[in-house]
Order: C-alpha cells, then structure tokens, then sequence
C-alpha cells in the first residue's frame, strides 16, 4: 500500500517511504501453513470417518474455525504491516499507521536532536533494527522493525545535521539536489 503523497506539502521531496521489515509476516505465514495443514487434514478424516448426516456440518465447523484462525492470526497483521509507514521527506518523519483507528507522528527534522539506531545479532542478519529519534519534545521516540536500519540512520543524519550546517552550495538541500550529489561524489 503506498503512502498518498498528495498529504504531503507542494515543494516536499519524499525521501524515503518503508513499511515495517518482512520478519513481522513470517508468524502470520506459517499460522497460515499450519491451520491449513491442520485443517485439511481434520477435513479428510472428518469426510472419511464422519457419517452422511454430520460430515457437512463438521466440515463447515472446520471452515469456520480455519477462517477465524486465519482472520484473525494471519490476515490482520499482513493489514496491519501494510499499514504502517515510515516515512522521511526532507522536511519531517512521518509515522502512520492503523486500519480502522489510525495513528501518525510527524517531527520536524529542525526539532530532532539525535539519532541513533539499534540492532542486535539476528536483527543484523535480517537487516533490520530499531530507529530511535531524539526529539525536543522529551523521551525519545523508538521505532521497530525498520528495514535497513543503519542506511535509515544515515540518511537520516544527513538530512538533519549535514544540510542545515554544511556552508559548501552543493551540500545544500534544493530542487536539483540529487544531480548535485551524484556530481559531488
């Protein structure tokens, strides 16, 4: 699901939009695998060892229970993971996320005050971690699941610290400031 960026300002450049890492669907996956294992597997017993009168009701039982299951532990946390965006513009962060009651955050990269990034072991192996902004308004604020955390943080910092302090013209946020970094490197 893509970020609708005509919410964003006339003359703000997305940057940067990602949802939360895939390892939040692998659960949700195997859920999947395993309730439809389980039950086509009850189905074929019920459908072999069940007489004529009860097999249809027993196999809408085992429909009903698998599409709960699958509701519930499946559908709604790939909802929810579509959902959820990241997202750096060269004027603030956004968070939004939320299907039926939504929730968003927007910083000011002039009001950031430090970034940090944080990735255990697995996280590592995944490529993925937990982005922390320090913002003026008091703790910081943590966010889970980012993929590619470390490139995250960087371009992050880049955007708050190096632009607004750089004097250099060509480190300077502006409508050609990709060619112009692309030149500069």
């Amino acid at each position: 699901m893509g970020y609708p960026e005509g919410l964003l300002a006339p003359d703000e450049r997305l940057l940067l939009h990602r949802h939360p890492h895939w390892k939040m669907l692998f659960w949700p996956a195997v859920t999947f695998i395993v309730a439809t294992a389980l039950a086509g597997f009850a189905g074929g017993l019920a459908w072999r060892h069940v007489g004529n009168t009860l097999r249809d009701a027993v196999l809408i039982a085992i429909a009903a229970v698998w599409a709960i299951l699958v509701l519930w532990r499946s559908v709604g946390p790939v909802i929810r993971w579509g959902s959820t965006h990241f997202i750096i513009t060269d004027r603030r962060v956004l968070v939004r996320d939320g299907v039926f009651t939504h929730t968003g955050i927007d910083i000011p990269m002039n009001r950031i005050a430090s970034v940090q990034f944080r990735h255990r072991l697995f996280e590592r192996l995944l490529g993925t971690g937990t982005l922390i902004i320090d913002a003026a308004s008091g703790d910081p604020l943590e966010y889970h699941d980012i993929p590619e955390v470390e490139q995250v943080h960087a371009l992050l910092y880049h955007e708050v610290f190096d632009n607004s302090r750089d004097p250099r013209p060509e480190r300077q946020a502006g409508p050609d400031y990709d060619r112009r970094q692309r030149d500069y490197r």
